[in-house]
């Protein structure tokens, strides 16, 4: 029996019927195809960054920003696709993040560079912890985090909302440093980052029932879409406590 209990996952592209398509023998997912390919992913994504760091272009951010979300819808619906749809959107969001974190870094050098440091070490950590057995997806950890995922989602909608009416949340502004606003903030970045615990068991278990193997792209791309808020909830973070110097 396997000992995942449940398909949950706060990860939106991340679903209870990710998993439920039949696999040709000898062409199916395994978590080694899936390091591979989110590495090339990962790569994808920090070279595009690279190129549009230089510049702040808000037609970019836009363009990037949209062509990444209807891409990422592209990819959750048409699964099979992902081999080609996953470096686009890598691509994409290479251009979005690149174009952000010159923003970030004009306002307070070095927080990008400490961002991606803080990211990294998150991944790596709850990597090993999970391995490990530290930390283990079970059905109540499942549900608080797609619960308090959702919760956060909430938020991030009626601040959008409020957007189109000249407005924004308190907590969502970088240059409040209150402790409320610096409460909420180390919150999401927890959420964000216990969501990787649900990534990795999602591609376990795909690996373990022999998915087929365009979902290990799949796979990376949910990836890619746990460590993009991740990075962003952590800029955010640390802006914040700048802004407080």
């Amino acid at each position: 029996m396997s000992r995942h209990l449940s398909l949950r996952s706060g990860n939106p592209a991340l679903n209870s019927s990710t998993f439920n398509a039949s696999a040709i023998q000898n062409e199916t997912m395994t978590i080694k195809g899936t390091v591979d390919k989110t590495a090339m992913s990962l790569f994808l994504l920090i070279a595009t960054g690279y190129f549009t760091f230089d510049q702040v272009s808000t037609s970019l951010i836009f363009l990037c920003g949209i062509g990444g979300f209807i891409v990422a819808l592209i990819t959750i619906f048409k699964k099979e696709w992902a081999p080609i749809t996953v470096p686009i959107y890598a691509i994409l969001e290479g251009g979005l993040l690149g174009g952000i974190s010159y923003m970030y870094n004009s306002l307070y050098d070095g927080i990008v560079t400490n961002a991606i440091f803080i990211t990294v070490g998150i991944l790596l950590s709850l990597l090993f912890a999970y391995r490990s057995g530290l930390i283990k997806a079970t059905e109540n950890f499942k549900l608080g985090i797609f619960a308090a995922t959702g919760g956060i989602a909430i938020v991030y909608l009626i601040n959008f909302i409020m957007g189109f009416f000249g407005s924004e949340m308190g907590v969502m502004r970088i240059d409040n440093a209150s402790p409320l606003s610096i409460g909420f903030s180390l919150v999401v970045v927890v959420i964000a980052s216990l969501n990787l615990v649900l990534d990795f068991d999602f591609i376990e278990e795909g690996a373990e029932k022999g998915a087929p193997k365009y979902m290990e792209w799949y796979g990376a791309f949910g990836l890619l879409v746990t460590l993009i808020w991740l990075y962003l909830e952590i800029l955010r973070l640390l802006a914040k406590l700048n802004s407080r110097r």
